[in-house]
């Protein structure tokens, strides 16, 4: 009888070993819900919502967005992550609630790092700076050099605090120490309204909404926030090749699940998002949304998020930007 012990151990850790990929196979069998944590009709709601109707295709089951904003993105990557962890609540997030928002509060409802798995990373794209045209700068070596020559007198809006285009602005400030305030907004349709009525002089947005204006000549395009051109403004040039070398700052979306996922549903998650992301069809679709598709491995995301975390917390020291 002593002998039967191990014998059941063996048997329950062969059961555990081979229930695993079965689990895998037989998701999913029933609706997915993809969390975005911001206002439908934004980019992560742009980049959410091709990759669930090409889920719901390929699987015969019905992937769902569901928009919780608020708490600069917080609200809805604590559904995620206090959420079963069984690949029917996903989160596709923006990178300010998964590598800025640890450096911008003290206290966050959930661990942006230990709380959730990585799947993959989608898409990014550049914040851009732009100026209106009523200003006398015509690139970004003439906006610094006017910034210099009136210390004080400019001011700068972006999309809101904590945001990309809020830490590219002070990164730039703090680098070429420049006397510009900023001016936070809520959202980019508030900035745009003021920068096209002229009520700002310049402004950081993403390049998705501000690309229309710049293409009608309401707006001119100084530089990209990237460490290379954008391939969808290939004639903008960057911050780093004109006034700050290594300069790299982008906006890029990513899917997580919560942190006790099996590996297998990771996987298999992965397999298929990034077959869609690497598909013509969605390529295009994210051109046409001035972002680039990317794709890759789930420890290239997790790799990704901790040198943004490091790098923005630089940042914010060089800034003199303190957690609330």
């Amino acid at each position: 009888m002593a002998s039967a012990v191990p014998v059941r151990g063996v048997l329950a850790a062969m059961l555990i070993v081979l229930s695993a990929p079965v689990f895998a196979q037989g998701y999913p069998s029933r609706p997915i819900r993809f969390v975005i944590p911001y206002p439908a009709g934004g980019g992560t709601d742009v980049t959410a919502r091709p990759i669930a109707q090409k889920l719901t295709e390929r699987w015969g089951q019905t992937v769902v967005v569901d928009s919780r904003p608020g708490a600069s993105g917080m609200i809805g990557a604590d559904i995620v992550a206090k959420s079963a962890p069984d690949g029917y609540t996903v989160l596709v997030s923006a990178s300010s609630e998964m590598s800025m928002n640890v450096v911008l509060f003290k206290k966050m409802p959930y661990d942006p790092v230990h709380d959730f798995r990585p799947v993959t990373l989608v898409s990014s794209t550049p914040p851009i700076l732009l100026a209106h045209p009523s200003l006398p700068v015509k690139s970004v070596q003439e906006l610094v050099a006017l910034a210099r020559a009136r210390p004080g007198s400019l001011v700068y809006g972006s999309i809101g605090t904590g945001t990309p285009q809020h830490f590219a602005g002070e990164l730039m400030k703090s680098t070429l120490k420049l006397d510009i305030a900023h001016v936070p907004y809520k959202g980019a349709s508030p900035v745009l309204i003021d920068l096209l009525g002229g009520h700002v002089p310049i402004a950081l947005v993403a390049a998705t909404v501000a690309l229309p204006h710049v293409k009608a000549g309401k707006l001119r395009a100084l530089a990209v926030t990237s460490a290379q051109r954008s391939s969808v403004m290939p004639d903008v040039p960057t911050i780093a090749e004109t006034v700050i070398p290594g300069f790299d700052i982008v906006q890029w979306f990513a899917v997580w699940v919560p942190a006790k996922t099996p590996r297998e549903i990771v996987d298999r998650l992965n397999e298929e998002i990034v077959r869609i992301v690497k598909s013509a069809d969605f390529k295009q679709r994210m051109f046409e949304a001035a972002t680039e598709a990317i794709g890759g491995t789930a420890e290239q995301l997790g790799a990704l998020q901790k040198t943004e975390i490091d790098k923005y917390r630089r940042i914010a020291a060089a800034a003199g930007i303190t957690p609330e």
